[in-house]
């Protein structure tokens, strides 16, 4: 595969990670979020600990029922289950982060598509891409709602960490407006295909390949029995070694995004992570993820307080890495 030079140097170093690595046991931090208003500063100290550390944790009691996310999921599987040729009638369009696509995700890091499909929910780019009620009656409800929920979570994650930035109150919730019609956060619902019926070498690949994701952070919903996530923290030069993430009830895994390093002078970490395919002795079958990607708005100007980088706005940075992530290679 011919290197591609991205023009962004965390586009670059991706490509870089494409190998199968090693495994090695990590210790991943669960935060309690309970008493949020009354404990924010200890909920701050060990968020800030966890993102400058391994850039991954896991929050728990942290307000979105497992009811909600149950229904989500069941609306999730329904949607993916529909004909392929009612979800193209959705399809995702080039630069939007809107709308279904089907193993067209390449990750920098291996040169191949993702080995699976998603949906996109991007709230002011969403005409025309919402099922019908007779297709799917009730979707745009539970969506609408879910993504509000973890909208919500977000954004107190983020003013903990604004609180240790310096920046003003609500500084990242006023820069994540769902009000404005530049808002570019997203709820991303993913369906990684079965395996049931895989060729041996099928499963040299990987469901979704090495990469960091672009966002300021990210909330990602998983499904007990469904695991094959992945991080590898530091991006050392060399052999990769990866720890296994595994999915568990009421937990909300997150990680820090490139959006975020950048806004924080590199102190919190974006980590290298990916979706492997499923070991002999785990389920063949499809795995179903549910990730909210909390994306500054269009015209948010992205520089951290000590101005290590040239400024750059939300939307210029988001539209190199969509870019890149779904090129023609």
């Amino acid at each position: 595969m011919q290197r591609i030079d991205y023009g962004l140097a965390e586009l670059n170093k991706e490509t870089t990670f494409g190998g199968e690595g090693g495994e090695k046991e990590r210790h991943v931090p669960r935060i309690d979020m309970s008493d949020y208003e009354g404990r924010k500063q200890e909920i701050a100290d060990a968020l800030w600990t966890a993102a400058t550390e391994i850039g991954f944790f896991q929050l728990v009691n942290h307000g979105i029922p497992q009811e909600q996310v149950d229904e989500a999921f069941a609306m999730s599987e329904r949607f993916f289950a529909l004909p392929s040729e009612v979800k193209a009638k959705y399809p995702l369009v080039g630069g939007t982060n809107a709308g279904w696509e089907y193993k067209a995700q390449v990750r920098p890091s291996t040169g191949t598509a993702d080995h699976k499909e998603s949906y996109q929910i991007t709230l002011p780019r969403m005409e025309k891409l919402w099922p019908s009620g007779e297709e799917l009656s009730g979707f745009k409800a539970v969506m609408l709602s879910f993504e509000r929920a973890n909208w919500a979570l977000g954004m107190k994650v983020l003013e903990c960490f604004r609180l240790k930035l310096g920046f003003a109150p609500d500084f990242f919730t006023d820069r994540h407006d769902p009000q404005s019609p530049e808002y570019q956060s997203t709820l991303r619902l993913l369906h990684y295909l079965g395996m049931e019926n895989a060729k041996p070498e099928d499963f040299k690949m990987w469901r979704a390949g090495a990469h960091t994701d672009f966002d300021c952070l990210t909330l990602l919903h998983q499904r007990p029995g469904q695991g094959g996530l992945q991080l590898c923290p530091g991006k050392e030069a060399g052999e990769l070694e990866w720890t296994d993430v595994e999915p568990a009830p009421g937990v909300v895994t997150c990680n820090i995004g490139d959006m975020l390093m950048r806004w924080s002078d590199d102190k919190l970490l974006s980590t290298l992570h990916r979706v492997r395919m499923p070991k002999p002795h785990e389920s063949q079958g499809s795995r179903y993820s549910m990730a909210f990607f909390c994306q500054a708005n269009k015209d948010a100007v992205i520089q951290g307080p000590e101005k290590r980088y040239d400024p750059i706005t939300a939307h210029d940075y988001l539209q190199q890495r969509i870019a890149a992530n779904f090129a023609k290679h």
